[in-house]
């Protein structure tokens, strides 16, 4: 009980930080130190979890290849952003691609739905810099348009197998790829569905005549969204074919950029400046710090111990132990690694498996996980749409529920 009382006043204290205007990246810092404190970890401990994580884990998992990874990762992101600026390639990027797709709606969705099959940690800023240029364009709010990147870039979480969530759950219940896609999709559906009706069908402003792409031949508007879509293709090929670092694959990128596009050297430099961000630096290391106590403190073994010992019904069981341990972490594999094997008991295995209770555990993980500031996406979201942090979340919430009413009938129906 201690633990999650905790957690909880370390969120409430973030939360309060962010109503007073402190920047994001200090106030996620100073939460992740006062949870620190309140569990009692020490940096000893913290050294022994960090030595531990190096000797067991692959080096990509490590914290410390994770802080370098993402910083670097997000900053150049906003690197690209200003090379496209540079050239005046930003400007015709939505009119080709209105001009493609002729609906506004449809391509803000599409961009973070195409770049979201990708599951990088901080993944979410590849498709950021262009949704956030298509909606200024149009003149969408700035909080919808984070919304709109991040709920549509994680619709493939619950059946994209290229998230390590996906083969997991399959080896630990003994399921097939297909038997858990056919009932994860309703939650994909649910949340894409209650997206477009929350976040597309409102808040779009109306089309004015400068909003018309221009009468151009298509190929025209393919080659800008080519020139624009390129860095981002690239940088995925190469993570997907070569397991290279993101971070890697969008500098190689911008290089190509800017050598194609003929940018002289000297004009590289102010290009690069935009890397600038130390509050960006400050967010990745305090959602990490915030992380390592939890997961060195023990903080979450004990909210799940102390939720079984007040017996809990099953049914609320399984949808909210994986909701508050997402919603402690903001990551996903780990709620399955962690929540899964107390749950089995439950859920069954191999042909006697209940997906229908499995999926309502889902829709818990994902309710938390849509909802909490320490998600990274969210947080960077807030941090580079320049918006608040709790007017995302806001947001968020119809889509969230919505995904919690499937999971629901799904273990009614089918549990």
């Amino acid at each position: 009980m201690y633990a999650l009382i905790s957690i909880i006043i370390a969120l409430a204290a973030l939360v309060t930080l962010l109503r007073f205007k402190v920047k994001i990246g200090v106030s996620m810092l100073v939460s992740a130190c006062l949870v620190g404190v309140l569990l009692g970890v020490w940096p000893a401990d913290l050294s022994r979890t960090l030595v531990e994580e190096w000797r067991s884990q692959p080096l990509t998992r490590t914290t410390g290849y994770l802080f370098v990874s993402l910083t670097a990762l997000l900053l150049l992101v906003n690197v690209i952003g200003a090379a496209m600026g540079e050239i005046g390639l930003a400007q015709r990027l939505v009119p080709a691609i209105q001009g493609l797709f002729k609906s506004r709606r449809f391509a803000l969705a599409l961009i973070p739905l195409m770049m979201g099959m990708l599951p990088t940690p901080g993944g979410i800023m590849l498709s950021a810099p262009m949704v956030r240029e298509a909606g200024d364009k149009i003149g969408v709010e700035r909080s919808r348009l984070a919304a709109i990147n991040f709920l549509f870039r994680h619709q493939w979480e619950p059946i994209w197998p290229l998230f390590p969530a996906v083969p997991l759950i399959q080896n630990l219940l003994s399921i097939s790829a297909l038997t858990l896609f056919s009932y994860h999709i309703m939650l994909t559906g649910a949340g894409t569905l209650v997206g477009i009706i929350v976040l597309l069908m409102f808040g779009i402003p109306p089309k004015l005549p400068e909003h018309e792409p221009a009468r151009r031949h298509v190929g025209y508007h393919l080659k800008d969204f080519l020139h624009a879509f390129w860095p981002i293709v690239f940088t995925a090929g190469l993570y997907i074919a070569f397991n290279l670092p993101p971070a890697v694959g969008i500098f190689l990128a911008i290089i190509g950029f800017l050598t194609m596009h003929r940018v002289p050297l000297k004009r590289w430099l102010s290009v690069f400046r935009a890397a600038r961000e130390p509050d960006m630096v400050l967010l990745i290391f305090g959602a990490l710090f915030f992380k390592l106590n939890i997961e060195t403190s023990g903080a979450i073994g004990s909210v799940v111990d102390f939720l079984i010992s007040v017996h809990v019904p099953p049914h609320l069981l399984l949808f909210l132990l994986p909701m508050l341990v997402s919603f402690s972490t903001g990551v996903t594999t780990p709620t399955v690694a962690i929540t899964y094997p107390f749950l089995i008991a439950f859920m069954g295995t191999g042909p006697d498996t209940k997906m229908g209770l499995e999926t309502l555990a889902f829709s818990g993980l994902l309710f938390g996980l849509w909802l909490t500031p320490i998600h990274l996406c969210l947080s960077l979201s807030a941090s580079y749409f320049q918006t608040s942090l709790l007017k995302i979340i806001i947001k968020m919430i119809l889509p969230a529920i919505g995904v919690a009413i499937t999971g629901a009938l799904m273990a009614f129906f089918f549990g």
